[in-house]
């Protein structure tokens, strides 16, 4: 993953980046709140994707609201900067990319595992700016690791 490159180039936070950081070794991470448990490496890609499609968002903290399936990870994910809450609808899909690039496995699937590997974040099928007039998911509570 290019995550500590996109880290570097991002005008996110110090506090921040120290918390994907920590988040990336399962240790606390208070910026970084969830509304249900999701794999780590799924949160992960959707940072490296929210860090490569904005990295001139001063980044504070996200808060994120999505269902993680075998192939596939979508929701919502607010992320607050000091001026703005922007809101983006996601869905990250290894089986999408697969047909995509029409790989297939020895069974004849969409090889999501070779999708996954190779594309890593870049498996986004869906990444729309939405208003941000929900009321804001900052107020979920971290959750325990």
């Amino acid at each position: 993953m290019e995550l500590p490159a996109l880290l570097s180039a991002s005008l996110a936070t110090n506090a921040f980046k120290s918390d994907v950081r920590a988040f990336a070794t399962q240790a606390s991470a208070p910026r970084i709140k969830l509304a249900r448990h999701a794999p780590p490496v799924k949160i992960l890609r959707l940072i490296a994707q929210i860090l490569d499609s904005q990295p001139d968002l001063a980044v504070e903290e996200i808060s994120v609201d999505a269902r993680s399936g075998c192939s596939d990870f979508a929701g919502v994910v607010d992320v607050h900067t000091a001026e703005a809450v922007h809101r983006f609808e996601f869905t990250w899909c290894c089986r999408w990319r697969a047909e995509q690039e029409g790989w297939k496995d020895y069974f004849g699937f969409p090889d999501q595992i070779r999708a996954a590997r190779e594309y890593d974040f870049r498996c986004f099928a869906e990444w729309k700016s939405v208003e941000a007039n929900q009321p804001s998911l900052r107020r979920q509570v971290s959750l325990a690791r």
